[in-house]
């Protein structure tokens, strides 16, 4: 079948935004193509906000079939955080029918070159943003985010994430040229002389592993820079949330055929319940790279087993606020609301440990003792919640059972500063909607180190009073050390201690974020510009995005010959 999609229209359409993407990534200065409102999609205002949720409506009780081959059965049992069957069917694959079909696919993708690649990725990622609305749906439907947040972190910011990689594995295929002419002088004798070609060769099946709360944010990276490279990618989403990924790979498998190549080059792998088939996937030959967002257990199991692999892993860290001294209390505390309250504190970023000085801090305010600033902070969130149609959508619902288990249990560790509420959500009455726990501990007692040196992946912080802000500094850095973090954040008007601070940052690998009392956050991350994860530390062992996340998932094979 000949292409629809052809080299020049992909070329006048998508190679000014790879340029783009490609300064973006040099300078780390904002830009994104994609509009972070809902009315910018479309023309019609509200009425697109319509289409988006009557378009994900349509999906309800479906079944999708991708035409991959080895289809053996269905799988369904999605239901949404907010109470909603989703119903919707995927196919099952037999994996020694899909495996050597997506692999037939790859040489014709190796040999379209790195910039062919990369904008054939750019028209997926159009097309993905054009349906925007509807995949918005999709995310806050398995994730259990509010729907603005659904549409920000799942549509504009994913797809930023996805470009960006994009970006560095062109940048990285590039760097080295397709030819060169090689001349070694030999005094009298007649030079040596070679040509040589260098080609950019793919390694195999990228196996992307979904995660739960942000399915697309956290998947595209992989997906897309193993794509960009040359790899065949086979996306096997988190049972709950399998929709927003299953809808990416539709795309991709329409654009490849469109443009020439094999829609085989991505499919999905949905799966039984129980089946579990992540470990089958990530150590079976065809799998040469593999990406995962998850559970520090899991990923460490796959780092030690899935040996013929490239393994990416994003797992779990324990972040870390330190408050030293304030120059605009009022504003840190706003701000740290916020960061504590936003999708109930079921992002990787979120700060748990509030390490505060135990005889308290200066501030703009006057001198705060530990107990004023804890107590400040929990009215600061109470007042952010206080209105519950406002807070349903800054929180969203709780993902699953296990997050309420651990709000619940934390309440027992400690002194509660700020106690939880359940709040009944106007629109979908069976999310289990909380507010956030903030519970105080003794940075010196042995019995509370065990539970603030571990990751309580929700809405639970702990205000740990500490001996000193130079403590606060130790222990944030053996944190770091032996448990990881994806985020630091410290508050001081003090030179020495922000120099104290940062030291530790970059000793231990961790992103820092100091004094922010405006409208960034440390729990988000700015694509082309913010470095998501060091690779550094404990929490993960992989960034998004930099060369580094690409560069090895290719390599440079060289033919010489005589000239």
């Amino acid at each position: 079948m000949a292409a629809e999609l052809t080299a020049q229209q992909l070329t006048a359409q998508h190679r000014p935004t790879l340029d783009r993407a490609l300064e973006a990534i040099r300078t780390r200065a904002y830009w994104s193509p994609h509009p972070e409102h809902p009315k910018a999609y479309g023309e019609n205002g509200s009425l697109d906000l319509a289409a988006g949720k009557a378009a994900f409506d349509a999906l309800l009780g479906t079944r999708l079939d991708l035409g991959q081959p080895g289809t053996d059965g269905w799988v369904d049992g999605e239901t949404s955080p907010y109470g909603v069957e989703l119903g919707v069917s995927y196919p099952h694959a037999d994996l020694d029918v899909l495996l050597p079909a997506m692999k037939a696919g790859m040489r014709a993708w190796r040999d379209a070159g790195a910039e062919t690649r990369a904008l054939v990725c750019l028209e997926i990622l159009k097309r993905i943003g054009d349906r925007t609305l509807e995949f918005a749906h999709a995310v806050m439907h398995t994730s259990g985010q509010a729907f603005m947040m659904a549409f920000q972190a799942g549509g504009p910011h994913a797809q930023d994430r996805g470009m960006e990689a994009v970006a560095y594995a062109y940048a990285e295929q590039t760097r080295t040229p397709g030819t060169a002419e090689w001349t070694k002088p030999q005094g009298k004798r007649d030079p040596l002389a070679l040509t040589k070609r260098f080609t950019p060769v793919p390694r195999g099946i990228g196996l992307v592993v979904g995660c739960n709360t942000f399915p697309t944010w956290n998947g595209y990276p992989g997906l897309f820079a193993s794509l960009a490279t040359g790899n065949a990618v086979l996306v096997k989403p988190h049972p709950r949330a399998v929709l927003p990924l299953a809808l990416t790979v539709q795309v991709a498998r329409r654009v490849l055929t469109e443009a020439g190549f094999d829609p085989n080059l991505v499919a999905l792998a949905a799966e039984r319940p129980g089946e579990g088939i992540a470990k089958t996937l990530a150590t079976r030959p065809e799998i040469r790279i593999v990406d995962y967002t998850g559970s520090t257990e899991f990923g460490d199991w796959l780092e030690a087993n899935a040996r013929q692999a490239q393994v990416y892993t994003e797992k779990a860290g324990v972040n870390t606020v330190i408050v030293e001294s304030v120059g605009d209390y009022r504003g840190m505390l706003a701000n740290l609301a916020f960061s504590l309250s936003l999708y109930s504190g079921q992002m990787c970023t979120t700060p748990q440990n509030l390490l505060i000085p135990r005889d308290g801090v200066t501030t703009d305010q006057g001198p705060k003792s530990f107990d004023e600033v804890v107590a400040d902070l929990a009215q600061a969130v109470d007042g952010l919640l206080g209105d519950d149609t406002r807070a349903v959508g800054l929180l969203g619902a709780l993902v699953n059972p296990g997050v309420k288990d651990r709000l619940e249990a934390a309440a027992g560790l400690g002194e509660v500063a700020l106690a939880s509420r359940g709040i009944a959500h106007p629109e979908f009455p069976d999310a289990v909607v909380r507010t956030p726990v903030i519970v105080k501990l003794d940075g010196a007692k042995p019995d509370d180190e065990a539970a603030y040196m571990s990751e309580c992946f929700g809405p639970v912080s702990f205000a740990v009073a500490v001996d000193s802000a130079s403590d606060a500094a130790d222990l944030l850095r053996r944190t770091v050390r032996e448990k990881g973090a994806m985020t630091v954040g410290a508050y001081t008007t003090s030179p020495e201690f922000e120099e104290e601070v940062r030291e530790v940052c970059l000793e231990e690998a961790a992103q820092l974020s100091l004094n922010l009392t405006g409208g960034v956050y440390v729990n988000q991350t700015a694509a082309f510009s913010d470095f998501h994860g060091s690779g550094g530390n404990p929490a993960a062992n992989a960034a998004l995005t930099d060369a580094a996340f690409v560069a090895n998932r290719f390599r440079v094979v060289e033919v010489r010959r005589e000239a």
